[in-house]
């Protein structure tokens, strides 16, 4: 196994709570090199993970070898993913509280309000999960069935939207995974700041939006460097 790779993961986790976009709950991880498998770890706080907490999964989103230790319950939003897109490298699962009103209010689109949230250009559709399994269920994608159901409200886009739940990010990079996570939720903020203003909303047009997202996707670096280092700052300040 790489060990960059497992490194790259334990930092993805760490630097997604230190930018505010997941807390004691969600998750993130990335596809195995060999393709069939994924990287995810235990069930714990993103923030607290090491390499250690880090285990082995299926496609069918079970573990290799747990060695006992509690795995997520929504593990098959990333399995169902990987499984349905082969492109996709890393899957961000949180409960950004920016992000959860455009999957409750009817009508409400989440769209690019600016060029560093161009991604969302490809949409960012609405996951229900009464339409998949009524409206009794905990909210929770607890089996494949219902990650399946999840993936096909994902479609292509980056960003799936679940209503009263949080979202789900797929991309083609650890990183980008990562940064596509913290913008959708600033790029949320920024949309709910300038209804405040009134009047009309001047959206990045779709190609707009693509052409960013291409520009941006060369500098994709420099944030992981920043947001790493930021994170490994908080981390020190808090052990210490």
């Amino acid at each position: 196994m790489d060990t960059n790779l497992i490194a790259d993961l334990v930092d993805a986790g760490h630097i997604l709570f230190n930018e505010g976009v997941l807390d004691a709950f969600g998750h993130v991880s990335t596809r195995h090199p060999d393709g069939d498998r994924f990287l995810l770890s235990r069930s714990m706080a993103p923030a607290q993970a090491t390499a250690s907490d880090i285990l082995t999964f299926g496609l069918d989103g079970e573990p290799f070898d747990a060695g006992g230790r509690k795995v997520f319950l929504e593990r098959y939003i990333h399995a169902a993913i990987y499984r349905a897109r082969p492109e996709v490298q890393a899957v961000v699962h949180s409960h950004s509280p920016a992000l959860i009103p455009f999957g409750v209010v009817r009508g409400a689109t989440l769209r690019p309000i600016c060029h560093m949230s161009g991604f969302l250009a490809r949409g960012a559709p609405v996951f229900d999960i009464a339409d998949a399994a009524g409206d009794a269920t905990d909210m929770l994608i607890r089996d494949n069935a219902l990650a399946d159901a999840l993936v096909r409200s994902l479609g292509n886009a980056t960003v799936v939207l679940m209503r009263g739940h949080g979202v789900t990010v797929a991309a083609g990079s650890l990183r980008k995974a990562v940064y596509c996570a913290v913008y959708a939720q600033l790029n949320a903020r920024l949309v709910l700041d300038a209804a405040r203003l009134g009047g009309d909303i001047h959206y990045l047009s779709r190609e707009e939006g693509l052409a960013a997202e291409a520009a941006n996707d060369g500098q994709i670096g420099r944030a992981w460097e920043l947001w790493r280092r930021a994170a490994e700052d908080a981390t020190a300040a808090f052990r210490s």
